[in-house]
Formats: C-alpha cells, structure tokens, sequence
C-alpha cells in the first residue's frame, strides 16, 4: 500500500529531501506532496546574487524535468499549508484542498529578521531572499546611487554585491566590530575588509541602525547611524539575519525553541511521531542551522527513516564549516572554531592583510580541531580531513602554499 508523505515547504532542503526518497524508493512505496508557498520551484537560493548576473530562473532551479515528471511527486506552487490536523492527520492548504498524511514534514525555511528601527516600513525598504525580492529590488536600484545594507554577515555580504552589480554604491552597516563575526575572528575579517573596502564598499562596523528617514511622499531618504553619521540614500536592504519559520508548529502545538523554532530530536522528529522538521526551522540540541550543509544532512536523515533504513543521528558536528567566495574573497572555516569552554591552543599564520589563516588545536593532544582561512590560503578540504588527528609537519604549508 503507498503511503502519503506531505512535505511543507519546498526550499533547497525540503527538495534535497523529496529528491533523496526518489533515489532510495525504488519499490515506490511512498506518494510526495509538496506544499511550497512560493510561485517557482526550489532554486539554489545560496546562488541568488548570480540571478542579477543575468542567471535565470531555469538556471538556479533545482528541479529538473524528470522531477517535475515523477508522478510520485505532486508538486503545488503558490499554495502554502495553512493548518494541520494531527489527529485526523491531514494538512489545510490556502487553496481550501485538504491532504491526508502518514508522515508529515515541515521544511518551512526562515524568514528575514528586520530590526525594529523606525522606518522600516517605508518605500524602498527591502529584504534579500527570495526571487521576488531581487526583482523588487532591482526595479528601484538607480545607477550611481547608494543603497545601505543593514547587516554585515553571509547575507548583508550577498546584497551588497548584489548593488554593486546594479551599479550602486553599497554601504554596510554592522553592529558587531566586523564583518560576518558569526564565522570570522578579527585576524580574517581584516582580510576580508580590505578586499571589500576596494572594491568601492563602505564599511561601518561598530554601530547601529538608528532610524530609517523619509521624505515627505513616504519613501526613504537617508539612513541614521547610532553614532550620528547620516547615510543618504533612497534604497535601503535588510540582511541581519534570519528567524525560524515555526508559525505552522505552533498552531499544531509542537514544542518550540526559546528563540523559536520547532524542537527536535536527533532524528529530526518532533514530540509528535508522525511529524519531522528539518533545516533552518528546526531545533537540533538547542540549536538552529542556517546553512544549507546540515539541512541536507537532517533531509538525508529523514528520507532513510522513512524507507525504514538504518540511519546515523544528526549529531549536530562540524554544522558550521563553510567555503566561500564572498565579493572575490575565498573565506573558509572548517571543523570547530569555538570550542567549548575555550580549552583550545591558537596558532596563527598570517602574512598580511591578503590572506590569514588560523588553526585551534586540543590542549591536551595537539589534535586539529578546526580553524579559519581568508584570502590567497589553501584549500579547506585536505584540512577538513585532518580533524581529530595531529596536525603534519608541512602544516603550514598547507595553509599558505
């Protein structure tokens, strides 16, 4: 007998998990349908910024034809689940349809934080995730302008490229005392703002957004600094981070998260047996990823358990490394790069502000626990293999060849 398995959301995990239960269900013993709110199918949403490079839609699309075609796969765009019933188990979408489910799993994304600074609601206010939001975004950018993004990690990084390629003059601002503080230290956020600073982008770190400032018709005229600098402009870009989608799960009544989120095991299911929640709206020993790297680990995880195969738990280790390039910078980080307790030794290879490159190592054994790269270093990959075990004597080597 085929089972229903309803999947809410269909963003770069929610496929990579419809897509995992393709290849592994070869008796075809499950029916997929998607209920993704969007108009388009998943795109790789990590590749947004080349959307404005002159990408289209067709060439960031994760679905293929063989995917659309798979009829076991009932794919619904533009129609969001509204409710769900857990004991009846079916699902109410914005469509007045409602789906039968055996398994159920929420794939609901994030969705952009904006702080909560007066005028944020004002034209030419915008935020930077989805297809609709570049194509707003570019109708009002103007040649030779500036535009502000407020935020200066992966994302505030991505829209301000995004200007840059629009032809405006971007201006970052950060709260934290440099960029992406998430995932660098000062040593490789140098690095990185220097590269940036030449490229055109103006750098304010250390200070807040104080208020967004309009002219008399509405629409933004400057941005104001907490530290009094007015910034004019008539674009401004939040990218300060991302909240849990978990809006669904609290109207089921499944337990959240203190900062929300939809809480989980390590199998990535919920308090109810028949409901899973993975990526960015789920919470995984207390923590929330919003990367796409351990949303296809929790999809992989999830696509097995429901075949009924055996399956490692989501552990939640080495959930944060990532390669990127970022405005023509190569940035890295791989393994742990807060290790608890801080019982960790540093060593640092830096030469100057073009490449930097930092390792922690366990203070007991010497082991390589992780470490960040910036600029002209080596790759992160034979690193990455090394975790866990002494460090080579061409270690340095390694890190600036």
């Amino acid at each position: 007998m085929t089972r229903t398995l309803v999947v809410v959301g269909h963003g770069m995990v929610g496929h990579r998990l419809v897509e995992q239960l393709r290849a592994l269900d070869t008796e075809s013993a499950r029916r997929i349908v998607i209920l993704a709110e969007e108009n388009d199918p998943a795109y790789d949403r990590v590749g947004l910024s080349s959307y404005l490079e002159g990408k289209s839609k067709s060439d960031l699309t994760l679905a293929g034809q063989d995917f659309l075609r798979d009829p076991r796969v009932d794919l619904r765009l533009a129609c969001p689940a509204v409710s769900v019933d857990r004991t009846a188990r079916t699902v109410q979408t914005a469509a007045g349809d409602q789906v039968s489910y055996d398994a159920l799993v929420l794939a609901t994304g994030s969705r952009p934080f904006v702080p909560p600074v007066p005028g944020r609601d004002l034209t030419g206010c915008f935020v930077y995730r989805t297809f609709n939001d570049l194509d707003a975004i570019r109708a009002a950018a103007r040649t030779g302008r500036p535009g502000v993004v407020v935020g200066g990690g992966l994302l505030g990084l991505e829209a301000a490229n995004a200007l840059r390629l629009l032809g405006m003059r971007p201006h970052i601002v950060e709260t934290a005392p440099h960029l992406m503080p998430t995932q660098l230290d000062a040593g490789a956020a140098r690095v990185l703002h220097e590269h940036v600073a030449d490229l055109g982008v103006h750098l304010h770190c250390a200070t807040a957004t104080a208020s967004v400032d309009a002219h008399p018709n509405g629409a933004v005229r400057a941005v104001t600094l907490s530290d009094g600098t007015v910034l004019e402009t008539d674009l401004v870009v939040f990218a300060a981070g991302i909240r849990p989608r978990d809006e669904l799960a609290v109207a089921m009544g499944l337990e959240r998260g203190e900062r929300g989120g939809i809480i989980v095991d390590h199998h990535c299911r919920t308090s109810d047996e028949h409901v899973w929640a993975i990526g960015e709206c789920a919470v995984v020993h207390g923590s929330c990823y919003g990367l796409v790297a351990p949303g296809y680990r929790m999809a992989d995880n999830v696509a097995r358990q429901l075949l009924g195969k055996d399956t490692e738990p989501f552990d939640g280790t080495d959930t944060t490394s990532t390669t990127l390039k970022l405005l023509g910078v190569n940035v890295a980080t791989f393994g742990t790069t807060h290790p608890e307790g801080g019982q960790a030794l540093e060593a640092v290879f830096a030469e100057d502000t073009t490449r930097y490159a930092k390792v922690l190592l366990r203070q007991d054994t010497g082991d390589l626990l992780g470490g960040i790269l910036a600029g002209d270093t080596g790759s992160p990959m034979p690193l990455g293999s090394l975790i866990g075990r002494q460090p080579p004597a061409d270690l340095e080597q390694l890190l600036l060849p």
